[in-house]
């Protein structure tokens, strides 16, 4: 098992190499240094029957900074790409009551019922990604995928129709 003096030894021989990478993937020096902590303090917790090697130090650092940069990037393209923030749609031309009518027809007859919970808590709730997917245990990948594929089709229904 993995004692406390190993981990100091690793710490004082891999720390700055470790420290080095995360930054050169991050630009970030304070995450590259809670992300190199992180890892320590994993194996302070984690049973090793034997230390693990600078190797293995460096492989979990970059999965780790690979990680967080993954989630970085879904958050941002859920974020910017796909919905406004609540200003934006205050300065749209809002459609006209026939329209608001024939989305909601195609809301109830085209659209699965896992898909129109996540439309209802995202736009008649205006709950965040992370809250729908905690209440419909899901993630927020899935959220995203629902409400993008929804408004696909509502988007598609209503252009066949003019």
């Amino acid at each position: 098992m993995t004692n406390r003096n190993d981990i100091e030894r690793l710490f004082k021989a891999h720390y700055a190499q470790m420290r080095r990478l995360a930054v050169a993937l991050l630009h970030d020096d304070d995450l590259a240094r809670d992300i190199v902590h992180d890892v320590f303090a994993t194996l302070i917790e984690a049973p090793f029957e034997i230390p693990p090697t600078g190797g293995y130090l460096t492989k979990a650092v970059r999965n780790r900074c690979l990680n967080h940069i993954r989630d970085c990037e879904i958050h941002q393209r859920i974020a910017n790409l796909y919905f406004l923030e609540n200003e934006e749609y205050e300065c749209e031309d809002r459609p006209d009551d026939e329209t608001i009518a024939r989305i909601y027809s195609l809301i109830e007859s085209e659209i699965s019922p896992q898909a129109r919970r996540v439309m209802k808590l995202r736009f008649s709730e205006g709950l965040p990604f992370a809250r729908i997917a905690a209440s419909m245990e899901i993630s927020e990948t899935a959220v995203y995928r629902h409400l993008s594929h929804a408004l696909k089709i509502i988007r598609k229904k209503l252009n066949e129709n003019g």
